[in-house]
């Protein structure tokens, strides 16, 4: 069995993330496995799974942009944000798709973004969806994400479709909120898809019913690292990978060192010194 590697598979709905990498634990075993981003159960689509060493990859990928196909329905709020929670609000106004067009610009770019009270951010060391189960009242504080792509796919009775790409620790469920807010309205989360995260898409995916054989379809790192390689002497790689920095004339940025056809360690150059960032070996 390999060391380490990357599992891209269709996430199906009404699974956890957790549950995914569970099914996964007993076939590679004794190593360990994780995810790089978390997807509710009600969506579906792509989800990193991470074999060994890639488990510490996580931080890394944050600056991978990902892309959703989400549906909004107008005219009604849940506590959730999403079609599982409990009805809130409601109105009979709903708008025109004129009306969305006109404010759908305000939502890309840099925005500020209140995360849902029934998500896994922490308040005082305390899950916030611990928190909202308990009916405790508590608020969270905005936070800076950024919307690259906000397109309308299709707009009929009050259901909206958008394609989204975002950056890390966006809500998608809040988009859906704010938008209606600035519409004078209410709209709640019908569906979503995770169609794409960095290289990674929907047709690349694995089936949760397809994964008896993992080490044939386990990816190598450098499939999602695709960093450029840094070549260095036996000595040179000897020092950099027990911790000591080097004087070396590169160009600021990421580097791998490679080593059996994979990523063995993560290298960055500020100012022509190297230092290790992150050892996968």
């Amino acid at each position: 069995m390999k060391n380490k590697g990357i599992i891209p598979i269709n996430k199906p709905k009404d699974w956890t993330s957790f549950d995914v990498v569970n099914k996964l634990k007993y076939k590679v075993r004794p190593l360990k496995v994780g995810h790089l981003g978390t997807l509710d159960p009600m969506a579906t689509g792509v989800l990193l799974v991470t074999v060994g060493k890639a488990t510490k990859l996580f931080d890394l990928m944050q600056e991978k942009t990902k892309t959703y196909i989400a549906t909004f329905q107008f005219g009604y709020l849940t506590d959730t944000l999403d079609a599982t929670g409990t009805t809130i609000e409601q109105t009979e106004n709903i708008p025109t798709k004129e009306d969305i067009l006109r404010v759908l610009p305000k939502f890309v770019g840099k925005i500020e973004q209140i995360p849902p009270k029934y998500s896994a951010k922490s308040v005082n060391g305390v899950r916030a969806y611990d928190l909202a189960r308990q009916n405790i009242d508590f608020e969270l504080k905005p936070k800076t994400v950024e919307i690259f792509v906000l397109n309308l796919l299709s707009y009929e009775n009050g259901s909206l479709t958008l394609e989204i790409s975002c950056g890390s620790g966006t809500y998608i469920r809040s988009i859906g909120r704010d938008l209606a807010k600035e519409l004078n309205s209410f709209a709640t989360m019908t569906s979503l898809t995770r169609t794409k995260v960095g290289d990674f898409t929907l047709e690349s995916c694995f089936k949760i019913e397809n994964l008896d054989n993992v080490e044939q379809i386990m990816l190598p790192i450098s499939k999602i690292l695709t960093y450029p390689i840094l070549n260095l002497d036996e000595m040179q790689e000897f020092k950099l990978l027990n911790g000591q920095k080097l004087v070396i004339d590169e160009k600021d940025g990421l580097y791998s060192i490679i080593k059996n056809n994979d990523i063995e360690a993560i290298v960055e150059i500020k100012q022509s010194v190297a230092k290790m960032q992150l050892f996968l070996g």
